[in-house]
C-alpha cells in the first residue's frame, strides 16, 4: 500500500487532502518545476492508496452483503 513520508499507512481522507494540496501547488502559477516530479509522484502513491482502500472496502461489502460488486 502507498505510505506517507514517515512509513505509517494512510487514510482515504488524508490522502485525498494531501492529493488536493498537491493539485493545488501544480496548478499555482509559481510551481517549483523542481519538485513539480516529485509532488507527481506523491500523487501517484496517494490515488494508488485511495484505490486500495476503495478495492477493500468494495471487498468488505461484498463479503458481507453476499452480493457481487462491480468495480
Amino acid at each position: 500500500m502507498a505510505e506517507n513520508p514517515d512509513s505509517a499507512p494512510i487514510g482515504y481522507a488524508e490522502a485525498l487532502a494531501e492529493l488536493d494540496q498537491i493539485l493545488r501547488e501544480l496548478d499555482s502559477a509559481d510551481v517549483d518545476v523542481d519538485r513539480l516530479a516529485e509532488r507527481v509522484a506523491r500523487a501517484n502513491l496517494l490515488i494508488l492508496a485511495c484505490r486500495e482502500r476503495i478495492e477493500a472496502a468494495r471487498l468488505q461489502i461484498q463479503d458481507l452483503t453476499g452480493t457481487e460488486l462491480t468495480p
